[in-house]
């Protein structure tokens, strides 16, 4: 059995590093335009060459979104970025338009095309039709149960990869497919302008009743009717194995460098510890799981891979966060004292009890001893975010290493 591939989103520069050094195999990206996650940070055209230089010098692999769904207005300026992207060396282009797939072919000949979930592949007859345009991976339909994939895995060439979704947020329009955006905002969720309207709270009114609403499913803080818990199968990878899925893939672009190692590390270590030992990924089974705990969620489900999903097992009752630590940022160089340089992102104060996560190795707990500006002046906390500071822990700590501190609080908006 192939060990898949760990591939996690990164919305910038930093983050991506994060996620190489947490044990990603694979990262991908956003360019500046075409994607659908237009309000992270993204990357220019000479950035993901360097990105791409990064991953190579450490055997990883770097893919690009542009799998907006184009209309005619796009196609002029999706064949200059695609010749621009052509040069840079990345590994793959994530695709769900089939325009903008005959223009990849044409435009961008040096890089394999991957078709992204939007395109909603969700049978064996897809596969193959698509493998006869030259597509060699497939990012299957989120609506897919591991019955389905199996089954497709058996129908089509051995060298055809399937790649899935196995963490992150999960849309309620089908694989992703949302018009609400577009109706509420005037921003179009299938060109990168997603405002999130799945999470907002809703009621009933009845025309002949202004003013009087009525609750369509409600619990003391509102009614979420299109809010779905986030996806979480981390506890099955012996299953996800067996369907033949070739790599598993994390949503999350817009989410922190917290999230980014929390979630990588601890699907790296669940991934090697299965094909080192399966007992040994059973016996491992309540760390995996306490550690994704600590990164912001929305309580978990397994999606549809058991089959549909009912209400309770798939909707949220709430849009809020649930999250075990706060992210305060990336340890880098250290000065002259022994102080690890800083760019905080969220307050901490000093005598507070935080946690330092590095790629490899046991977490170690760590007091905050002294914070000092950029200048050298000492400071009682950081409540500044992306101040630059320098921290003095009680325990040794090492450029790339991730500090974050644990809350008491059970959820955080």
């Amino acid at each position: 059995m192939k060990k898949p591939e760990l591939l996690m989103p990164a919305g910038n520069a930093e983050i991506l590093k994060i996620a190489y050094d947490f044990g990603a195999d694979a990262v991908y990206i956003g360019g500046e335009a075409y994607g659908l996650r237009a309000k992270a940070d993204n990357f220019s055209i000479e950035e993901i060459r360097t990105c791409a230089d990064y991953a190579h010098a450490r055997e990883k692999k770097l893919y690009v979104t542009a799998n907006i769904f184009a209309h005619n207005g796009d196609l002029e300026g999706i064949r200059r970025y695609l010749q621009e992207l052509n040069p840079t060396g990345i590994d793959g282009l994530i695709i769900s338009d089939a325009g903008v797939v005959a223009l990849a072919k044409e435009y961008a000949p040096d890089i394999p095309i991957h078709l992204s979930t939007q395109a909603n592949t969700t049978n064996y007859l897809s596969f193959r039709f698509w493998w006869e345009q030259g597509i060699r991976r497939v990012v299957a339909a989120r609506e897919l149960s591991l019955r389905e994939l199996s089954e497709i895995r058996s129908r089509i060439p051995a060298e055809m990869e399937i790649e899935c979704f196995v963490h992150g947020a999960m849309c309620i329009s089908y694989s992703g497919r949302c018009l609400l955006s577009n109706y509420f905002t005037g921003r179009d969720a299938n060109r990168g302008l997603c405002t999130h309207p799945c999470r907002w709270k809703y009621t009933l009114n009845e025309e002949t009743r202004p003013g009087e609403y009525l609750p369509v499913f409600e619990n003391e803080r509102g009614t979420y009717i299109f809010n779905s818990k986030d996806l979480c199968m981390i506890g099955h990878i012996p299953e996800l194995l067996e369907a033949g899925i070739d790599s598993f893939k994390v949503e999350g672009r817009m989410k922190t460098g917290l999230y980014a190692a929390t979630v990588a590390r601890a699907y790296r270590r669940a991934i090697d510890d299965y094909f080192t030992d399966p007992a040994q990924y059973r016996d491992n089974m309540p760390w995996y799981l306490s550690e994704i705990e600590k990164c912001t969620n929305r309580q978990f489900t397994t999606g549809f891979y058991f089959g549909k999903p009912d209400e309770k097992d798939q909707i949220y009752g709430s849009s809020t966060y649930h999250t075990e630590s706060i992210y305060l940022g990336v340890a880098e160089a250290a000065d002259a004292f022994g102080r690890i340089r800083l760019t905080q992102r969220n307050k901490f104060s000093i005598g507070d009890a935080i946690e330092i996560m590095s790629p490899k190795g046991a977490d170690r707990q760590a007091k905050v001893e002294g914070i000092y500006s950029d200048s050298g002046e000492a400071q009682e906390s950081a409540p500044h975010a992306k101040q630059t500071v320098f921290v003095a822990l009680s325990e040794g700590c090492q450029p790339g290493d991730i500090l974050r501190k644990p809350v008491k609080t059970e959820e955080i908006v």
